[in-house]
């Protein structure tokens, strides 16, 4: 009866309800995602200031916004100096990712590093890397801010559990020749970087503190930057 009210021939009308019910579970799926992803805040391609970091291609970023990546299992590595707008980045590229289906985890490293030592003291990592693999992205922020310690051979591990099965994204402000800093031992960071850069896209970032471009902006009263 709704849909003759509204000039809807019954067969119309079904298709119509049929349309807004996928709808509806495709809007509670992408709910259900947003959450498990736990993301610090929500960030969006739209929302940065690509001039404000000149070495970063648009192009690059809006290609891999695409997702083919992820359905590839290549890696992202976002490697530059602290400040230049890599974790919004990384973000802005979970949540299109979500967007286009994917089930997509954020966590930075040292959080990461505690769940992999617990895990491997209460005889549980093999479980606690199976349940990781239901990730399709894992977004690991902030790598090289510490040292890893006893950490290291078990982010080893962890890498080396989703190559070739599931994407990372990692943000570091270290290049890769100091890497060996936070690992401590040269022979696992040159095997780690070697399965991580086999399928990978290496972005650079150098220009001005995006951070600080932002909080001199609030401070002066300039307006955000359109969405």
């Amino acid at each position: 009866r709704e849909g003759l009210e509204v000039g809807l021939s019954p067969l119309e009308y079904l298709n119509a309800c049929l349309d807004a019910e996928v709808a509806n579970r495709q809007e509670n799926e992408l709910r259900r995602n947003l959450a498990a992803a736990r993301f610090p805040v929500i960030k969006t391609l739209d929302m940065f200031d690509f001039p404000t970091i000149p070495s970063l291609s648009k192009e690059k970023i809006r290609d891999l916004s695409s997702g083919k990546a992820w359905s590839a299992h290549e890696n992202v590595l976002l490697v530059g100096q602290v400040g230049t707008g890599k974790t919004h980045i990384a973000i802005a590229l979970g949540m299109e990712a979500l967007k286009s289906g994917a089930k997509v985890r954020f966590v930075t490293a040292p959080a990461l590093i505690q769940d992999l030592i617990l895990a491997e003291k209460e005889g549980r990592l093999s479980k606690f890397f199976r349940q990781w693999r239901r990730f399709d992205l894992v977004i690991i922020d902030e790598l090289g801010y510490v040292s890893l310690g006893p950490g290291g051979p078990l982010l080893f591990q962890f890498c080396s559990d989703r190559y070739e099965r599931g994407s990372l994204l990692i943000t570091s402000n270290l290049e890769f020749s100091r890497w060996s800093e936070v690992f401590s031992d040269p022979s696992l960071t040159t095997a780690l970087l070697d399965r991580l850069t086999h399928h990978a896209h290496v972005l650079v970032f150098q220009g001005e503190s995006y951070r600080f471009k932002e909080s001199h902006n609030r401070k002066t009263g300039k307006p955000p930057k359109a969405l």
